[in-house]
């Protein structure tokens, strides 16, 4: 009950300041949230979990999409440039760039834990094609490990 009323509060106070915002500029920041989100990702994997550059990575992923998007609005006569759209996008990497810092955990050095996926994308790993013909058993098709397009099992944790 002590969080609920705080939550209702903001999600009532929220929706009543979306009506301010223009729909374009909702789009760029969420345009931005996706683009950075992509960004602090890759920025993660390529620094094994540093926070500064997760961070840098979702402010560049955003900013590079806005400036892309400013740049075919330019092309264009009625849109042209518009510094707030590119504002709005960039603001929502910056959002994701802190939300995921935020709510992270961190190791001793300060690095982000966890991953994204169970796929450690470092390791090379050799994998084996196994020689396998096509057969229907029963009328019913068989597994793609039959198939012989996977040869990885992969399971949810």
């Amino acid at each position: 009950m002590r969080t609920l009323i705080p939550t209702l509060l903001f999600f009532v106070l929220a929706s009543h300041c979306h009506g301010q915002v223009e729909r374009d500029k909702a789009l760029h920041f969420l345009g931005g949230n996706l683009f950075g989100l992509a960004g602090a990702g890759i920025a993660k994997q390529a620094t094994d979990g540093n926070r500064i550059w997760t961070f840098v990575g979702s402010v560049a992923g955003s900013t590079l999409i806005g400036l892309a998007k400013e740049t075919v609005d330019a092309g264009q006569r009625p849109n042209g440039w518009d510094n707030d759209d590119l504002a709005a996008t960039i603001l929502g990497g910056v959002t994701v760039g802190v939300t995921i810092d935020l709510f992270s955990k961190k190791d001793d050095r300060r690095h982000l834990r966890g991953r994204y996926s169970n796929l450690n994308l470092k390791k090379r790993e050799q994998f084996l094609h196994p020689k396998s013909e096509f057969v229907v058993l029963d009328g019913k098709l068989p597994s793609l490990n039959t198939l012989g397009l996977s040869n990885r099992e992969f399971s949810v944790e």
